[in-house]
């Protein structure tokens, strides 16, 4: 309560504040410092991870057992989590070509990915075990999810008995993919005339960004969306409250036992591009203050997410578990007014504009 009554208190002061300003050198060096400290770079991790499991699961089709297969389950998690550290970056490159779908096709409600990957193991074909005819299937076989049903759903044994197998072959496409996919992200933000340079240097013939405002706007947006989504379509997936439903089998890469691995990165992918960029430099000195208030609720979400466990059934019957979400949930929910009413208020980007409500 303590907690909730500060953060209220607080919010009604900032909001009292007159608008400030946003100054264009340091909308622009706050993008700078964005896109090359923490958007280039995590694109380029997440290509190096993805490559690293192209290369373990061409070693698990060549020499299948157990040992093999480890090393293919530790990289599978590493890229998942370098993938976490990015999709919620939902601008640019991973929009065009249905990267971002290809990549992780989530949430699936109807199970489409699931039964299309069961349907090709049952009847092979070998064009999907050729990456470049792979990625001209539907988004639900080339990504993340499918090479999680292949390594680790019904069957999954398979691929640790028998050399070769199309199983395997299918599941090392989908890397192979993953990691082109991977590849286009890291030119395409490094490319030096590319996006990186459009988000950087806005103007009036930028065909991305006009001017600061409207970059800085983007900016905060992929905070404010990336938070609801952690919280919509990540948490919400498999726990609705205290009194909802429980579907811990409908949370993302449950699987693989890497669910808290996923969001935990999701948010701390978030708190570091908000570091990095530095985003209090936008506000006057004064309520600077707010920014390190996000960081606050940041770090306090990361702390209750890395207390958890794989969210099975019988962990979310705990109500220590269930009330440790609760509280994700809530310092997540705070992250968000800040963001959208404090931090964008403060800045003038408009009375009455919403974030959240995608205006």
């Amino acid at each position: 309560m303590r907690y909730l009554f500060a953060s209220a208190v607080f919010v009604a002061l900032v909001s009292a504040l007159p608008a400030h300003a946003l100054d264009e050198a340091e909308a622009k060096a706050v993008m700078a410092r964005a896109v090359d400290g923490y958007i280039a770079p995590a694109y380029a991790n997440f290509h190096d991870k993805a490559g690293d499991l192209a290369e373990a699961m061409a070693a698990l089709c060549d020499t299948p057992s157990n040992e093999t297969f480890a090393g293919v389950e530790q990289s599978f998690g590493n890229a998942v989590e370098a993938w976490s550290r990015v999709d919620f970056i939902r601008e640019g490159p991973v929009l065009e070509k249905n990267r971002f779908e290809r990549v992780l096709f989530y949430p699936d409600r109807k199970s489409t990915g699931m039964k299309q990957v069961q349907a090709l193991l049952a009847r092979p074909d070998e064009a999907a075990t050729d990456p470049k005819n792979l990625a001209g299937k539907s988004v639900a076989m080339q990504g993340l999810g499918a090479l999680e049903f292949v390594l680790f759903g019904t069957g999954a044994e398979e691929v640790t008995k028998e050399k070769g197998s199309f199983r395997c072959r299918y599941g090392l496409a989908v890397a192979r993919n993953v990691e082109a996919i991977g590849g286009e992200l890291e030119a395409a933000w490094t490319a030096p005339d590319g996006v990186a340079l459009h988000w950087k240097e806005p103007s009036r013939d930028n065909p991305v960004f006009r001017d600061g405002e409207e970059a800085v706007r983007a900016l905060i947006g992929i905070h404010v969306h990336g938070l609801e989504a952690v919280r919509d379509q990540r948490i919400r997936a498999f726990y609705q409250g205290k009194d909802g439903k429980l579907a811990p089998k409908a949370a993302v890469f449950w699987r693989s036992g890497n669910t808290i691995r996923a969001i935990s990165a999701n948010v701390a992918g978030l708190e570091e591009l908000w570091k990095t960029a530095d985003m209090g430099r936008l506000l006057p000195e004064d309520i600077r203050s707010v920014a390190s208030s996000v960081t606050f609720d940041y770090k306090a979400a990361s702390r209750a997410l890395a207390s958890l466990s794989q969210p099975t059934a019988e962990a979310l019957a705990d109500e220590k578990y269930r009330g440790k979400l609760d509280f994700a949930d809530l310092t997540l929910k705070d992250a968000i007014a800040r963001i959208n009413d404090d931090v964008g208020g403060a800045i003038g980007l408009g009375a009455g504009f919403s974030f959240a409500d995608g205006d």
